[in-house]
């Protein structure tokens, strides 16, 4: 499967999770950038804190499959996907959620602010 059309930003974030390149993914946002993963948990600010975030989260995973666009929705600098991920544990447990991201973009297109909403419990229930 292709991915939609998005902008470049948002394509390097899913490009990124899915070959696993924490400092890619994170310079896919502003340096004042903020991700919200998910919403409703306390937000993550600044692009050095959203790489560490991310660098925290990956050694979980062996591979960690990352996160594939379903469709994406672009108004002006807004941009919802809906999106699935896949993941193995280091333990050998599949892990599978999905989800939909909304982005705003800044006036350079990177992204300013991310907004992931899925079911936390879900994910982590997988986890064991």
């Amino acid at each position: 499967m292709t991915m939609p059309a998005m902008p470049a930003a948002v394509t390097q974030f899913f490009t990124a999770s899915q070959t696993g390149d924490a400092q890619a993914w994170a310079d896919a946002f502003a340096s004042e950038g903020i991700f919200h993963d998910p919403v409703g948990q306390p937000p993550i600010v600044g692009r050095t804190a959203i790489h560490a975030f991310i660098a925290s989260v990956l050694p979980s995973f062996s591979p960690f499959l990352g996160l594939t666009p379903r469709e994406a929705h672009v108004v002006g600098n807004s941009v919802a996907v809906s999106w699935s991920g896949a993941a193995v544990t280091t333990t050998g447990t599949p892990v599978n959620w999905s989800g939909i991201n909304v982005y705003d973009l800044d006036e350079d297109g990177l992204i300013a602010e991310a907004r992931a909403y899925f079911n936390r419990a879900i994910f982590q229930a997988q986890l064991g």
